[in-house]
């Protein structure tokens, strides 16, 4: 009897803790502060400091976006841009709201945050077989020269994910060299500089990062927005108002149709357009560990290599960044926690051991990792 006793309060105690999962268009499932194991008046300062602690860049992300870059030789508005909202955020505890803050319906740019969802649209071709391995060379499927030479042929998907690739060349305008070039030197330094050996330095590259995308595109051989939307999005229940971008003049023919090669960023314009609701959902599938509701939409073990450090950057995996012991880990915060990240302060915040989902948007870069302290000390 007393064994049956205790396995009735197991039962309840896991039902208790079963992760909800929105359903399109519904009024987001709440929790009260106290349920979810905070305390009010810290959660309070939390929000509070999100608010107080915009980004500093100018709300016209054009402007903002030629300021933030304007080191970079010959860079240049490339791709559709829209001027942002203010601060706004989301935190969820098994699924349910806790709070919110901002105009979370609100469409914004993300960035790099979109490099997050270009990776696990990789998964997919990985998950389906398309590819074969992360350790083949892009080279083996893509053979149209882009990966052609004694350097670039070198090339793994999996180094291509971990942005240590030291691809070399230019696509859709953008060369490799200039993007996001070191702090010392000039332009005849940075673009006669001996490469890298792949895998071996990680250099944060836009360039490179659509080099992946139009990779993929190459492989799946179809627009990668349908890929997304059709295979997560639209499952995970997310809205129709989201956009993923290319650079204006990023078309290719595939199969006698015109497709547009998206981006992983939006340092020249383009990338993910979306609200701070799918991005929550986002999260929520990654928490899950890529499961929605009862069906697997990426598979664990993609999920588990996109959230494992890489060499020689600890604090990365494949587009997902990590709070494993390295330069960038967050004081106070649980080493497991791995996050999406984009200019102007766009964060998507997954920590597995407190059953957290958390999204900020505007927040100032710089503040991230101090209002991920002060909400782990609510609990």
């Amino acid at each position: 009897m007393k064994s049956t006793f205790l396995f009735m309060l197991m039962a309840i105690g896991t039902s208790a803790q079963q992760t909800y999962f929105p359903e399109r268009h519904a009024i987001w499932q709440q929790i009260s502060v106290q349920d979810a194991g905070m305390d009010p008046e810290k959660l309070d300062d939390v929000i509070a400091f999100a608010k107080a602690n915009e980004y500093s860049g100018s709300r016209d992300l054009r402007i903002a976006i030629l300021d933030g870059f304007k080191s970079e030789p010959f860079h240049e508005i490339l791709g559709p841009t829209k001027k942002r909202g203010g601060p706004a955020g989301m935190i969820l505890k098994n699924g349910k709201l806790v709070a919110s803050w901002g105009d979370t319906k609100r469409v914004d740019m993300t960035f790099s945050v979109t490099k997050s969802f270009l990776s696990t649209v990789a998964g997919l071709a990985v998950d389906d077989g398309l590819i074969k391995n992360v350790n083949n060379t892009v080279a083996d499927y893509v053979w149209d020269g882009t990966f052609a030479g004694r350097h670039n042929s070198q090339i793994t998907w999996r180094q291509l994910l971990q942005q240590n690739s030291a691809w070399q060349g230019t696509l859709y305008g953008g060369k490799d060299w200039a993007d996001r070039p070191p702090r010392d030197g000039d332009v005849d330094d940075w673009q006669y500089a001996a490469p890298a050996t792949p895998g071996t330095v990680m250099e944060y590259n836009d360039v490179r990062v659509n080099v992946l995308a139009y990779s993929l595109l190459q492989v799946l051989r179809e627009p990668l927005p349908l890929v997304l939307r059709n295979r997560i999005m639209d499952k995970i229940g997310a809205s129709r108002s989201w956009r993923w971008y290319g650079y204006d003049d990023a078309w290719e023919t595939i199969d006698g149709l015109q497709m547009k090669s998206v981006t992983g960023g939006g340092h020249s314009g383009a990338g993910l357009f979306i609200n701070t609701e799918d991005m929550a959902r986002f999260g929520l599938l990654f928490s899950n560990n890529g499961k929605w509701k009862n069906e697997q939409l990426i598979s664990k073990e993609w999920i588990k290599m996109a959230t494992t450090s890489s060499t020689p950057e600890p604090n990365y995996g494949f587009m997902w960044w990590l709070n494993a012991d390295g330069k960038r880990q967050w004081d106070g915060v649980d080493k497991e926690v791995f996050y999406a990240a984009g200019f102007g302060g766009n964060f998507i915040v997954v920590d597995r051991k407190n059953d957290l989902v958390v999204v900020t948007r505007w927040l100032e870069p710089s503040k991230i990792g101090a209002f991920m302290k002060l909400l782990n000390a609510t609990l």
